[in-house]
């Protein structure tokens, strides 16, 4: 049986951790610049967009939030961050949401590791700050950012959904076994299996029986980080404990599909995955 990721986190404490990150950063992170020429952008018409302060026991996390500048309260959506951060990709995410009607509201998650904004080398990315960031705390931070979209007065948290991607994406499997106020997952192209140590004790295939809200993974079976074997594990997972969940494998689909500002970018499954993501929430009982 999963365990709770909070009583299995080591005893840091987080009064004393000092948050590196206080401001979002402006623009795409250096590691993936420069960007394409196909990159969406998405503006402000209509919306009220930008950065706010996440209250949590130690401090305040910066986090990006975009919404309907009208009518309210509306279905959140917690949009995760790629392995980047809460840079411009993820913005314009929660802006392209936002136009649909809904509070996505994007916490920088690394605060307290690190600005990966300002890294250009992917694997000091990994060695300096993902890697140092508990999944323990990461629950919580996301627990935090509910509160904060429920005391705005502007989220519906009867109406709470979430949608990550690439780190995000595992970040999603975990959410969803661990908050049981959720509605509905999205997880792009997240990571299943990994190893096991203190910070990151469990993954998504060992939390398959805890999974609370159901979950849509949407997955490239051409990605070079993701076997498809661990898809398939997954899958067969969520079969055996009867899990509402699914998983759709995109043929010939690289991993980072969704992601318009890189190579990756696969204009047709971004689109169609964007069309059932949005399907999923309404089906679930999270629409505007």
């Amino acid at each position: 049986m999963a365990q709770d990721l909070t009583r299995l986190q080591p005893k840091f404490d987080f009064n004393r951790r000092e948050f590196v990150v206080t401001t979002l950063a402006t623009g795409f992170a250096l590691a993936v610049q420069p960007v394409s020429a196909q990159t969406i952008t998405t503006d402000t018409t209509g919306l009220v967009a930008g950065e706010i302060k996440v209250k949590v026991p130690d401090g305040e996390m910066p986090a990006y939030r975009a919404m309907p500048a009208r009518g309210g309260p509306f279905p959140i959506v917690l949009v995760v961050q790629e392995i980047f951060g809460v840079h411009e990709h993820i913005k314009d995410l929660c802006r392209r949401l936002a136009k649909l009607g809904y509070l996505a509201v994007a916490p920088e998650l690394y605060a307290r590791q690190g600005d990966v904004s300002q890294i250009k080398d992917f694997g000091k990315i990994i060695s300096e700050v993902v890697s140092k960031v508990p999944d323990a705390q990461v629950m919580k931070d996301l627990d935090a950012t509910v509160e904060w979209a429920k005391d705005s007065g502007h989220g519906n948290v009867a109406k709470l959904a979430i949608t990550g991607f690439c780190w995000g994406g595992r970040i999603v499997w975990l959410y969803s076994a661990h908050n049981p106020n959720l509605k509905a997952g999205v997880a792009w192209y997240g990571r299943l299996v990994g190893p096991v140590e203190a910070l990151h004790p469990q993954h998504p295939t060992d939390i398959v029986a805890e999974i609370k809200a159901p979950v849509l993974g949407l997955y490239g079976a051409a990605d070079q980080g993701i076997p498809v074997e661990t898809v398939e594990k997954m899958r067969a997972l969520l079969r055996e404990h009867k899990k509402e969940s699914e998983i759709i494998l995109y043929p010939d689909t690289p991993h980072g599909f969704l992601a318009d500002y890189r190579p990756s970018y696969t204009k047709a499954r971004a689109e169609e995955g964007w069309q059932k993501m949005l399907e999923w929430f309404k089906a679930h009982g999270v629409a505007s």
